[in-house]
């Protein structure tokens, strides 16, 4: 196998559920790498919401791939950006030096120096023109709103609005949307106007000023990337056969028993999508968005790894713009 050797590398560890306080830095082994894997060394990673969830372990059922009592990843962080310095023996698809991005679905380690993934799981080559910095935070968000776009079939030319448009989910679902010709309406709070603003969406709906449940107007889908809102909220925006569909369980949990109570009716429905596992495929179309300019991340913060609880404390008041980013490795 070619590689670089590096006995300990730093990363921040949670070897129990918790606060953000839980996390630590410290010195760890360095990954193992198999014939089949790639070693990459990480410059970018991010702190979000599955991150923060995983380390708290809530919701309760995300236990059931964490650890029931302790976590099983002690080292979080899904996505990343990085350069591969060490290759498997039947690795073909990749070099060292290769500038890579990707998505370490529930395998996590990408707060760390290095990381090891499959040489044919979720990773790409970053586009020439791209920073670290833009690529690391483009699989997350994509991920969940791809899954709610396609579970709740939208097509060209319908219309769909996007509640928590200024988050990670919702600013990748909006630039999703429009790539796709859909006429898109988001909502945010004030602090996200300008922004979202920027990425296609054809109205910009201030939550604080405005109430959105008001507006006079029906959708096709109504998308609440954040699960602040609900299906009884939302039902005067959406038309007759209109589809609320939210990837987080909702104020009161009612996202998970909503699609099996409106599943049979002839009028509106709510869609809770679990969503498929990430591949290397789906890597391959964020990275072909991306090298088109279709696709851009927004970026809030930029965090180093030694100040990683800062990160999470930032993300979890839930203000955060876009995307949390954390240098760690130069």
């Amino acid at each position: 196998m070619q590689r670089r050797y590096c006995a300990n590398v730093k990363a921040a560890v949670s070897d129990r559920y918790g606060p953000p306080s839980v996390v630590r830095v410290v010195d760890v082994p360095e990954p193992t790498v198999g014939p089949d894997d790639v070693l990459i060394k990480v410059s970018v990673s991010t702190v979000n919401r599955t991150d923060a969830g995983f380390r708290a372990g809530h919701p309760w059922f995300a236990r059931v791939i964490s650890g029931a009592l302790r976590p099983k990843a002690r080292v979080l962080g899904c996505e990343f950006a990085g350069v591969v310095t060490g290759t498997g023996a039947h690795v073909m698809s990749y070099k060292l030096g290769d500038r890579v991005f990707g998505f370490s679905e529930f395998r996590f380690g990408a707060h760390a120096e290095y990381l090891s993934m499959p040489s044919n799981g979720s990773l790409a080559l970053i586009p020439s023109d791209l920073t670290f910095e833009q690529a690391a935070p483009t699989t997350e968000g994509s991920h969940y709103a791809l899954s709610m776009i396609d579970h709740a079939d939208v097509t060209a030319d319908q219309s769909v609005l996007v509640y928590g448009a200024s988050g990670a989910i919702g600013s990748a679902a909006v630039q999703l949307l429009r790539q796709r010709g859909v006429h898109v309406t988001a909502v945010c709070g004030t602090d996200g106007v300008s922004i979202v603003s920027t990425l296609g969406a054809q109205r910009v709906i201030d939550y604080e000023v405005t109430d959105f449940t008001k507006l006079g107007d029906t959708f096709d889908v109504v998308i609440d990337a954040v699960g602040k809102t609900t299906l009884h909220a939302c039902k005067p925006l959406l038309k007759r056969h209109g589809v609320f569909v939210s990837g987080d369980l909702g104020p009161r949990s009612q996202n998970l028993w909503l699609p099996l109570t409106t599943r049979w009716t002839q009028g509106q429905r709510a869609l809770f999508p679990l969503p498929p596992r990430h591949t290397q495929a789906g890597t391959e179309y964020i990275r072909t968005l991306l090298a088109s300019g279709e696709f851009r991340p927004v970026i809030d913060r930029v965090f180093e790894l030694d100040d990683i609880v800062l990160a999470y404390e930032y993300v979890e008041t839930q203000r955060k713009i876009g995307n949390v980013l954390i240098h760690v490795a130069n």
